[in-house]
């Protein structure tokens, strides 16, 4: 049996009420990471890992004011760009955060404002030719924004590419017209201490500005880390367990 009108409306406000104090109690801890790092709390953005949550959800983010999200599964995500859409929500940048596939690439360059896990020339090019397909049909305005996922100890198979190979590949994402080379990404190794990580990243991410002075952002830290990812220079952080609660079974 279907729950009637009045217990939707009650669970959609007590997961409003769930979601805006969860919000509240994150951003105070940005801040808190901010400020004890010696930087300014406006110098890190919060994206909401939405993944595997309904659009409902991201609904209800939009209308506590968050305007970022990240998705990273593909067809999850289109579905979820078009509901919005529908709904008549506006002025949403989403965020392909998840490993992707070369024949995702045109898929997800009509809808992502920023991609977080470019790992190889190849998936570049894929997605360089995607994105210059949707700027010509209008499906895009602007280049889509790309974040290079490095892997942190240098073991490809498992995402990112190799430090040794950064250099190629930032060039090569440099010089495609449907790209803009926009910082780094990482996710700390398993047994690795974060703090240890992040400042293996940070260093790449200095090398990195030395050639490509405009690829600023720096995308790390998640619920369990973020402390240390801002202490070393992160500018965005990807959360989703602290905000949206654990996974929910199914993703309808």
């Amino acid at each position: 049996m279907s729950a009637g009108p009045e217990t939707l409306v009650e669970q959609r406000a007590a997961r409003t009420a769930e979601l805006s104090g969860k919000l509240t109690g994150l951003l105070a801890r940005i801040d808190a990471a901010c400020r004890a790092a010696g930087r300014a709390p406006e110098a890190v953005r919060l994206l909401p890992v939405t993944k595997f949550f309904p659009a409902s959800d991201v609904a209800i983010l939009h209308r506590l004011g968050r305007r970022e999200f990240g998705e990273s599964r593909e067809q999850e995500a289109s579905a979820k760009v078009s509901a919005l859409r529908e709904q008549g929500l506006t002025g949403i940048q989403w965020h392909m955060i998840g490993r992707l596939q070369r024949n995702k690439a045109r898929a997800v360059a009509r809808w992502a404002h920023t991609v977080h896990s470019v790992d190889s020339e190849r998936l570049a090019t894929a997605l360089d030719v995607g994105a210059q397909a949707a700027l010509e049909a209008g499906e895009r305005t602007a280049p889509v924004r790309v974040l290079l996922q490095v892997s942190l100890d240098d073991d490809p198979a498992r995402g990112g590419v190799a430090a040794g190979d950064l250099a190629a590949l930032a060039d090569h994402v440099a010089t495609a017209s449907g790209l803009c080379l926009s910082g780094l990404m990482a996710i700390p190794p398993l047994g690795v201490e974060s703090d240890a990580a992040f400042a293996r990243l940070a260093t790449l991410h200095t090398r990195l500005l030395a050639v490509h002075p405009d690829a600023t952002e720096l995308s790390a830290g998640m619920s369990g880390d973020l402390e240390s990812a801002i202490e070393h220079g992160s500018t965005v952080v990807r959360v989703g367990t602290a905000l949206m609660g654990m996974r929910p079974i199914t993703s309808a």
